[in-house]
């Protein structure tokens, strides 16, 4: 069921542990009164792909997710024919005498439903619940690939040549997600409602990790939170995402480390940081200044 004001989006997002700012509330609650798309762009583990998951869990549907890749294509995006049932009704036509046609080749039962045709149907799993389609890390996929999202993203329908026009009797909530390796065409986000998602202020990432966290103490939670913070500022190749902030928690709760020192920092920079020459720059000397200033 929808949220009914912005206040509840915001409140039903944070009982399922997406702690969002208010304009991202908004742009939801928009996205699912006016029935839009909603692109979001971002850093990679800033929690895009973790509002679509929150999103379908307050609508009671399950989450159809489409990754995007390099040559994908309309058979693993869409749709694909069931070729061996296909051949099998053929010769059992033929055996009966019959003159097989399209309406034998291309009926509802041999079409293979892949997420982006699946969005379209009615959830069968969860009656009356509106579909939601991740469309994930779209700036990974081929530009033609965007000319081709362009029907489903204006009119929440497809055109399938031998089969004919699918259209959503109830349309899905769709979110885009891009990491910005590429720009996207206008074309696309015009069709959407467009959101960016920037690394959280330090006390909302903060409630982020003690919901997803609650291993870790608290007071080590916060210097967590800070050292993050600090490390953000520096000029990193790959700056620490909340996903990352998430995993350090728990290790160290896992190394049972409940104070943070430059060994123990050291040791699990790895947990961090992604990038050999993000570590390298963090020595000895390094993590006791940025400790030091986390305070």
């Amino acid at each position: 069921m929808q949220p009914a004001t912005i206040d509840a989006t915001v409140a039903e997002l944070a009982a399922h542990r997406y702690f969002a700012s208010r304009e991202l509330a908004t742009a939801l609650f928009l996205a699912l009164r006016m029935d839009r798309p909603l692109f979001l762009e971002g850093e990679p583990g800033v929690g895009k792909t973790e509002l679509a998951k929150a999103a379908s869990e307050i609508l009671g549907t399950t989450l159809l997710r489409l990754q995007c890749y390099e040559g994908l294509d309309t058979a693993s995006a869409l749709y694909e024919w069931d070729y061996p049932r296909q051949i099998m009704a053929l010769r059992l036509a033929e055996a009966a005498g019959e003159r097989p046609g399209n309406d034998t080749l291309y009926r509802s039962e041999f079409l293979l439903k892949r997420p982006l045709l699946q969005a379209l149907m009615p959830d069968e799993q969860h009656p009356g619940a509106q579909r939601v389609l991740l469309i994930d890390e779209i700036d990974r996929a081929d530009e033609p690939f965007e000319a081709f999202l362009l029907e489903l993203l204006s009119d929440f329908q497809v055109s399938i040549p031998e089969y004919g026009t699918v259209r959503a009797e109830r349309a899905p909530l769709v979110i885009v997600t891009s990491n910005r390796t590429r720009e996207v065409h206008d074309a696309l986000k015009r069709r959407c409602l467009y959101q960016w998602i920037d690394y959280p202020e330090q006390d909302r990432e903060l409630a982020i990790v003690a919901a997803r966290a609650p291993e870790a103490a608290g007071h080590l939670q916060r210097r967590v939170v800070a050292f993050v913070h600090r490390l953000r500022s520096m000029d990193l190749f790959k700056a620490p995402g909340i996903a990352e902030t998430i995993d350090w928690c728990r290790a160290l709760a896992a190394l049972s480390i409940s104070e943070l020192d430059p060994q123990s920092v050291h040791d699990t920079l790895g947990v961090l940081l992604k990038y050999q020459d993000d570590l390298a720059r963090l020595d000895a000397d390094q993590i006791a200044r940025c400790l030091a200033e986390a305070e």
